[in-house]
């Protein structure tokens, strides 16, 4: 049991960077990644009992519907809203609203480090034979999906955010 709970736990966190890594490759989350994160939140949840799961189910739920309003006016996307959902499922109430405050925390970050970026003279064009880092060819896309004014990859923060919440103490 020891081991299955340990696999879940690190399996989080490496669930949300593979989310968040898709999300800046091509702005799409596919819901297996929402759907497993919320399974195993339900099995962490689990080792502390059903009620933990009804609480964290409850919670999850209403986040889901709080941040639905957000979505429909364009502000977040259907998937950062499925994945901030599927995190909360695997964590207690309280626990939930640390993760909304780092989420969001990281979010700020996410959107300054995008103003920056926007704001960086234009790259140069690549020389001829020698091959472009991906770190330079990621950074040249994203200036051009800046420039193009389009979204923010929103599961970077919630990764941020989800990761962090695992990471430190509860009241810490």
């Amino acid at each position: 049991m020891a081991i299955l709970h340990s696999a879940l736990l690190y399996g989080v966190p490496i669930l949300l960077i593979a989310a968040a890594l898709r999300d800046v490759a091509t702005r799409t989350i596919p819901d297996g990644f929402s759907i497993a994160l919320a399974a195993a939140g339900c099995g962490l949840r689990a080792t502390e009992g059903p009620l933990a799961v009804v609480l964290s189910l409850g919670s999850a739920a209403l986040l889901f519907l709080l941040l639905v309003p957000l979505h429909a006016r364009g502000m977040l996307g259907g998937a950062d809203l499925k994945l901030g959902a599927a995190v909360a499922v695997g964590l207690p109430p309280f626990g939930t609203m640390d993760f909304l405050l780092l989420t969001a925390l990281a979010g700020g970050v996410l959107g300054c480090v995008y103003l920056a970026l926007a704001r960086l003279p234009s790259p140069q064009p690549f020389a001829v034979g020698i091959p472009a880092s991906l770190p330079g060819r990621v950074l040249a896309v994203e200036r051009r999906r800046i420039r193009r004014r389009g979204p923010l990859p929103y599961a970077v923060a919630i990764a941020c955010g989800g990761t962090l919440v695992r990471l430190i103490p509860a009241g810490g």
